[in-house]
Order: C-alpha cells, then structure tokens, then sequence
C-alpha cells in the first residue's frame, strides 16, 4: 500500500469509528457489532504503526491511553468557574423564582431546568471542531489540565459532527462514574482490601487525577454537558445552544426542559425527586437558569455566583422495603455474616436487593423481626445500608431474628471473637467458603497476582480436588486445568502463566496473601521489613513480634499461632520449596531513611505528583507510619485535593497541621521520591 492509498483509508477508518463512538456512547444507537467495531480499530492500529506520519492526537485509537506519566499543569480559566447558590425547598426556588420576576421588572423570561450531576466539573475548549484542552474546575480560577485523561472518556467527542460550531468555544459539564462501574469498582478494591471510594463522585475525581491515562481509560467514565461559552454562539439563548452542542456530538441530558411558569417549575422538581433515581449516574440536584443570554447578563452576578442560576438539593435517597430474609455468610477468616435480603428497591440508578446487617449487636439494636419493612439508605453511600424498621407495618406473630449459633455451610459451633461483635466459624481448614476464600485471595491483584483465579475458579477448583491449600497451586498442570468446564486452553494458559510470574512477587505480598488473622496490607509490609525473611518470622516468639511497629500483643499472638499450625508450616514450606519469595529483595535490605522517623500520617484526598500508594511507600521508607483516620495521635495530614470538609474540621479541633503535597516531598531527601 502506498503512503497515499494509507492516509486515504486511515482518515477514512478515523471517520467512521468517530462515528460509531458518536452512535454508540451518546444517541445509543449502535449500527454495528462490537466486534466489527473493534476489527476496524484493530486495522486503523496496524495502519498508523505502518504509517507514523499520519499520526493524530485525537484518533480514536488514542482513546486507550498510555502508560506514559506526567504531572499536572496549572492552567488559568478565561472565564471564571463560579459555584451556585443552593436551595433545600421548593419554596426557596419559588423564592429566587419571585426574585427574577421583579428584577427583570416586568419582562417575560423562561427558566430551562436541568439535572445537577455530581461529578467532577470540567472545562473543555474545541478549536475548528477539534479538542484542544480539558481543564478541572479547581479553585474557579485555575484547574489542572486533564486533557490527556479526559481524551480516553469515549462519550466526549474528540472531533465535532459536522453543523455550525464556532471556531472556538469552551462547554462545560460534569465527569461522572456510572454506578454499575462505580459498584464493580469499589467491589474489587473491597475483595483487595483497598479503601473503598465513598461515592462515584470521589472515584470519578480519583480517577480523572491518575498519572496513567490507559489507567484512566479502564475506569470507563462518563460526561454530562451543561454550558457553553464562547464570543460567537449560534443562539441568543441558553436551551437553543445545548440542543445544538448535542447535535454537534456532546451528551446533554434529556432532562434538560425549558419551563415556562413557576407552576412547571414546581412540577419539575416533584417529578425529579422520584424519578431522579432510575438514572444510571449520581445526581443531587436540579440547577435552574434564566434561559436568555441577554438577561443573565443583565441580572449580573454575586461575588461567588449568578443572580440568574440556582441549585435545588435532593434529600438522601431513601426507600422503605419487605424483608424477605435474613441469611449468614461465612467469610475468608470466618466471621459470619448476617445480610438482609430485600424485596428489590430502586436507589440512586441501582436495584437494591441486599444490604450488610454487619453482626448480631446492630440486628439486636434495630429489633428486626421476619418480615419487616425496613429502611434503606443509599444517597451515594459505599453500599446500602438499613436505618431502621417500620414498627407499624410489623405483623403481630413476626418472630424476632436471631443470630445462628452454627456456621451456615459447615455446621460448625460458632464462637465470639473476644472484645468484639462478630460471631466466627473456627473450622478454618475444613469449611469450604474459608479455604475457597483464601484461595480468591492468595491470588488476588494486590497479592500473588495470578491471573484467571476468581471466586468462582477457586471453589472450582477446590471442589474438583485440584486445590485444597495455596501451596496445590504450584502442582497445577495445565491439562487438568483445561479438562475443567468454563476453562479453555487461553486461560489455562493464563493461568499457569500466572502461577510462574508470581513467584517473583515480593516478599512483603507473600506474607499478606497467606491470610493471617488481622494482618492487612499494611502491616503485612512493616512486618517484613522489619524480619525481612520467613526463616526469621518462623523462629520468633510472641514478646519478640511485639517490638514489631503495628504489633500488638493480640496481633502477635495470632501470628504466633498460625505460623505454628501443621497445616500452615506445610503451606510455607511446599511455597519456599516451589521457589515464591520468602525473603526482601537485596534493595530492600538496605538501610531505610528516617527523615519521618516517630510521625504518624494520614493522607486524604487526590494527589498529582504521585498516587496514594506511592505516598505510603515514601512515609515508611522513611520511617513514617500509615494512619487511617485523624486522632491527637496524628503528626499531620497529607492533604490532596478534595480532603473532606469533617476531616478539616477535626484537624482545626484537634490543632493538626494539614500538609500540602509539595510542603511533603520537601519534607523529603530526593531518592525517596524516586
């Protein structure tokens, strides 16, 4: 194929898969396959790596991202990004509504109503029908640019639909995370015993602020746009140039009505206070604005936001639905669980079927009996969660619910965990849902990594006898994997691939996917460095693993006892000898740092420089300690953006300095930021 012939079918490739994305993500029209559509882009691929000089920013092929990192750069808005005055009632709506009236004294106006997503707000500039840079809000006057992120987030159009688009204008909207993504999401991290995002807003910020674009890309985010700002506008109105800015490809809600009376204003906010709950994105609220241009002009602005625009805020979603039944659940370490399961109840854009009753105290405390109707809480919480009963609608011979006095799989007495709620099945080695689950977990991302080995090829596994104990993973071969049902010959493959990568997984991942009692992430990591080999941690005793930073005498004497079962030395031993990591690597058995030696951080919020995790690196290596939550004990807070307005106010309480990331790294000697 000549140069020529090339540039013609890759600019040919380019439009149709814009297209397709325009069909796809915003009309929801799709016209063909998913499978031709990713036949196309694996052509246009192969095209533009056999052609490098036709290369495009904006080809749909960008749209994955890159693994490149880069921090963010500060740019300064041409207009100011103002905030809306709120609204809690209808009759402050109907306030500002009477307050319009008389300011424009006499003139007729109409209001358009829209929805108010809570997102990330976002600033996007186009240049002849082209993306030229996506700014966040920030402080209104400056945001980060974001543009490489925001450019894999197919519902935004990198190139316009053919119409009558300036040559440049700005459009403003919302980032968002849908809330089947934002579930999968916070699913995992809780199967990774990763703090879970407390809402879509908070993953959507999180995400759009990773320092990997092909990270960003694999979140599948969203967007809603809701302004649009230039010095030549196709239409003297506000509602004339949204309904043209989606013609020309960008996501404008459907919500978005134009009203004409306070009485379709009324009705607007009644019927959004139901339905608001069948969209599938977060939203909480209703922005209402003065649809001519010329009169939000003339009605000016505050010194923090419109005279012609207010927001009316939603109240927490709640619902009031049947228990159908309670059932008990054994986990990884064997706490049962007790979970409500819910005739199924619509909050927040998700069906609600089940919800976490935690242990026997909150079912005792809630006085929950068969058959009940139950209050349920969402309103962008992690996961649902019952408020209380409805005494009234409670039948006279319901029988209370009791906590079961046996583990529901293997039959097993329960027992109280001392000084604590939860009931727990002590047969660790012979129920099934705790060796499957520590199975799940040994394999898991953040653990050993082996990839293929989900909840269900665990339990597989284990129930055709292939893998009763961690260390039968190493005798696994891939013929018996591919006689399995559900497993072909690719994720056998995988599997076994796995496997072998993963004894290259470093020693303070191995101690924590073994499932010791009470040993997380972090711990597990200061526990090997501070042993730095299983030959050390085997031989110690329960006074020398309290001298452990983290370990107490009750941590200590679960390590003690687990590394001192039969079954346990047998695991560790048949690891060792299939060639896993048991002791650091010789990087890390050099001297640490101790420019933070004796502080105790909490960090909080979303970070540019570098991620969470990198961050909790820094402060150990340099002799710091992880906190989760603020207590006088707290040395100071690494504050990112978005820190939580509670935790500023207990840190105000409690007299503790708040850290900038760059006060931080200054803190800190350069090889610790590398």
């Amino acid at each position: 194929m000549t140069a020529s012939d090339a540039q013609k079918k890759i600019n040919e490739l380019r439009d149709q898969l814009h297209r397709h994305n325009h069909n796809y993500y915003i009309l929801n029209t799709p016209e063909i396959s998913d499978k031709e559509f990713d036949m196309m882009m694996k052509e246009l691929e192969k095209l533009e790596l056999e052609f490098p000089q036709f290369f495009d920013p904006l080809s749909p092929t960008q749209r994955v991202g890159s693994d490149l990192s880069k921090d963010f750069e500060h740019v300064t808005h041409e207009r100011p990004m103002m905030s809306l005055s709120n609204s809690y009632s209808i009759e402050e709506v109907d306030e500002w509504f009477d307050r319009i009236k008389k300011s424009l004294d006499g003139d007729s106006f109409s209001i358009v109503g829209e929805m108010k997503f809570d997102g990330v707000s976002i600033s996007i500039t186009y240049r002849n029908g082209r993306l030229e840079r996506a700014v966040t809000r920030g402080d209104g006057t400056q945001g980060d640019d974001v543009t490489a992120n925001v450019k894999t987030i197919r519902s935004i159009p990198l190139e316009l639909q053919p119409g009558d688009w300036p040559e440049f204008f700005e459009i403003r909207g919302e980032i968002l995370m849908p809330w089947e993504v934002f579930e999968k999401l916070n699913a995992e991290r809780a199967y990774n015993e990763e703090p879970l995002f407390a809402n879509p807003r908070n993953a959507a910020s999180g995400t759009l602020k990773m320092r990997k674009s092909g990270d960003v890309a694999k979140r599948h985010l969203d967007a809603r746009f809701y302004y649009l700002l230039s010095d030549n506008l196709p239409f003297d109105n506000h509602y004339d140039n949204m309904m043209a800015a989606r013609s020309w490809g960008f996501k404008v809600s459907s919500a978005m009505k134009l009203l004409n009376s306070l009485e379709e204003v009324d009705e607007y906010i009644s019927y959004w206070d139901i339905h608001r709950k069948e969209l599938p994105v977060a939203t909480d609220g209703l922005v209402f604005k003065v649809n001519s241009l010329r009169q939000q002009l003339n009605l000016g602005y505050t010194a923090k936001s419109p005279r012609w625009a207010i927001a009316y805020k939603f109240n927490p979603e709640n619902a009031c639905t049947q228990l159908r039944f309670v059932s008990f659940e054994t986990g990884r370490m064997g706490i049962v669980t007790p979970v409500a399961n819910l005739e199924p109840v619509l909050l927040s854009g998700t069906i609600v079927k089940r919800a976490s009753l935690h242990n026997d105290d909150i079912i005792q405390e809630l006085d929950i009996h068969r058959g009940d109707w139950l209050y349920v809480e969402k309103g962008g919480e992690i996961i649902p969660k019952i408020t209380g009963v409805d005494e009234s609608r409670r039948l006279p011979d319901a029988e209370k619910i009791h906590f079961v006095t046996e583990c529901p799989v293997c039959g097993t007495k329960l027992v109280r965990i001392y000084g604590e709620a939860a009931w727990c099945c002590p047969n660790r080695y012979g129920c099934r849902p705790q060796i499957t689950g520590k199975i799940e977990h040994f394999c898991a991302r953040r653990m050993m990594n082996i990839d293929g080995i989900g909840e269900e090829t665990a339990e597989l596994l284990f129930d055709c006898g292939l893998v009763e104990r961690i260390a039968d993973l190493y005798d696994l071969k891939q013929a018996q994997l591919e006689a399995l049902d559900r497993i072909g010959e690719k994720t056998a493959s995988r599997i076994i691939e796995g496997i072998e990568d993963s004894k290259k997984v470093p020693f303070e991942r191995v101690v924590y996917a073994l499932s010791i009692p009470n040993i997380g992430e972090t711990t597990a990591k200061r526990l090997a460095l501070a042993v730095k080999s299983m030959e050390k941690l085997l031989s110690m005793t329960e006074e020398e693993l309290t001298a452990v930073p983290d370990i107490g005498p009750v941590i200590a004497k679960c390590i003690y006892d687990f590394l001192r079962d039969p079954i346990n030395i047998d695991n560790i031993a048949r690891l060792t000898a299939a060639g896993v990591q048991m002791r650091l690597s010789e990087d890390k058995m050099l001297p640490q740092g101790d420019a933070l030696s004796g502080k105790t951080i909490v960090i909080s919020g979303t970070f540019s420089h570098h991620s969470r995790d990198e961050y909790k690196d820094m402060i150990e290596r340099e002799g710091g300690k992880n906190a989760g939550s603020i207590s006088k004990n707290t040395s100071f807070v690494l504050a990112g953006e978005n820190m939580g307005p509670a935790k500023k106010e207990k840190c105000k309480k409690l007299g503790i300095p708040i850290i900038s990331e760059d006060e931080f790294l200054k803190m800190l000697p350069e090889k610790s930021e590398q």
